[in-house]
């Protein structure tokens, strides 16, 4: 067996590992997404359909990473970017704190793979992951523990492996009180791209691409994506 095969057969046995680490944000972002997710999916759904420049940059994820081994999609939510990164080629699981979300991500796509499980602490063996994705899931972790997730995300890459992020750009804790038709009580924080490029970098990331994009539609202000690299490997190339 291969050391990629290897990976591959590690992932669904060690994605059921329990959530560890629970604090109060925890919880509150998890019961949230349990009360909304079903209307969340109906929702957002077809989104990426109008937002070419987030499927060009998970395109180039995709070519990056190539089929050198398996790739993660933490905070999955319902399923929809994991269902595109399957259907660029990689062999995907999606990854998600709320058992609601995950339930109806499996009811979706019944042929991917997900399960429920935090970024804080990751079920994976350390270097198994050739890509990992954070699509607008770091935006409810509290920002003084970021450092802590990008040094797990850095764990769990194998050197050479690819991480995209996406997340809301600025510098400010909303709360929400009223969210996808629902009465929810969860806090989103708007990240300052440098800042969190800096984080990346002090993890032992080499970033290599950013992009700032206006605000569209019902967006309140700017989206920041960022590409990264652990350095030591040829991962997908």
């Amino acid at each position: 067996m291969s050391q990629g095969e290897e990976r591959a057969a590690l992932l669904p046995v060690a994605l059921g590992w329990p959530v560890m680490g629970e604090q109060g944000w925890l919880r509150e972002t998890r019961a949230a997404y349990d009360t909304v997710a079903v209307d969340y999916a109906r929702l957002v759904h077809g989104e990426l359909a109008g937002k070419p420049l987030e499927r060009a940059l998970l395109a180039t994820f995709a070519e990056l990473v190539g089929n050198a081994g398996p790739v993660v999609e933490v905070g999955c939510g319902t399923g929809r970017i994991t269902a595109h990164l399957r259907d660029l080629g990689l062999d995907v699981t999606g990854l998600d704190l709320s058992p609601g979300m995950v339930a109806v991500a499996r009811d979706t796509w019944p042929g991917l793979r997900f399960a429920v499980g935090s970024m804080t602490d990751l079920p994976l063996p350390d270097g198994s992951l050739a890509g990992l994705v954070a699509w607008y899931s770091i935006i409810h972790l509290p920002p003084e523990l970021l450092p802590g997730v990008f040094a797990e995300f850095h764990r769990v890459l194998a050197p050479g492996g690819e991480l995209v992020l996406a997340f809301k750009a600025g510098d400010e804790r909303i709360r929400l009180e009223q969210a996808y038709g629902h009465t929810v009580s969860y806090d989103v924080h708007w990240l300052p791209p440098d800042r969190v490029a800096a984080q990346l970098a002090g993890a032992g990331f080499a970033v290599h691409a950013r992009l700032l994009r206006e605000p569209e539609g019902y967006e309140r202000g700017p989206q920041a994506y960022l590409l990264v690299r652990r350095p030591g490997g040829e991962a997908g190339r």
